[in-house]
């Protein structure tokens, strides 16, 4: 794709859904990095079914390290890696309480230090806490910027790079959500709906369901 592709695509996206965000339920910006942690590997809607009632309980860096691992264990047992998690978020809260007053750090040095938070978790924070410009790469984005032609990379880091390179600045800040609904409604990963997509002739995916599109 070219420049005026790049701008195309990203008008049609806005022109959808001209306010996007999270689909993960949150009220303050340590609820957040909780539901990222917690969302790896999982869905967002079965993290909010977690959190709604852990938040509930404890929704504060010193409520949840109060509870300790076998208590957080109990509330998002739900989860897959449920074990891993609940002990990287005590670590986590304890770290936020010793080092950072128990409030969620704005800088990636000090997010990506922390138990279980890695650099798609930063970009997370980071853009949807802080309005940073960042693209946290998950597998939707992957797919999507790999599948149309966007930003192709062989690694999560190749294809975030690339994004941020060829997003026009204007795009650049909701540019994480709209692709993240893109690939979880649209571009998904069996089947994709090119019938049902805004942007199907800006993609180069060569095997797009044609007779869909002329109907």
């Amino acid at each position: 794709m070219n420049r005026k592709q790049h701008h195309h695509l990203f008008s049609r996206l806005q022109a959808q859904n001209p306010h996007p965000k999270t689909e993960l339920n949150y009220t303050t910006p340590f609820e957040l990095l909780i539901a990222v942690i917690l969302s790896a590997q999982a869905t967002d809607k079965g993290v909010n079914k977690a959190t709604a009632i852990l938040f509930k309980v404890a929704n504060t860096a010193q409520a949840i390290f109060a509870l300790g691992e076998e208590g957080l264990r109990e509330y998002i047992k739900t989860i897959g890696l449920f074990n891993m998690k609940a002990r990287n978020i005590i670590k986590t809260c304890e770290i936020l309480i010793k080092k950072h007053d128990a409030e969620v750090p704005n800088e990636r040095a000090a997010l990506e230090a922390l138990p279980g938070v890695g650099r798609k978790t930063a970009n997370v924070i980071l853009n949807s806490i802080f309005g940073e410009p960042t693209i946290g790469v998950d597998t939707h984005i992957f797919r999507v910027a790999n599948r149309t032609g966007l930003a192709p990379g062989k690694t999560v880091r190749q294809v975030e790079d690339k994004l941020l390179a060829c997003v026009p600045k204007e795009y650049r800040k909701e540019a994480h959500h709209w692709l993240v609904l893109q690939g979880r409604y649209t571009c998904i990963a069996r089947k994709p709906k090119c019938c049902e997509c805004v942007i199907a002739d800006l993609c180069e995916y060569t095997d797009k369901e044609y007779n869909e599109l002329t109907k």
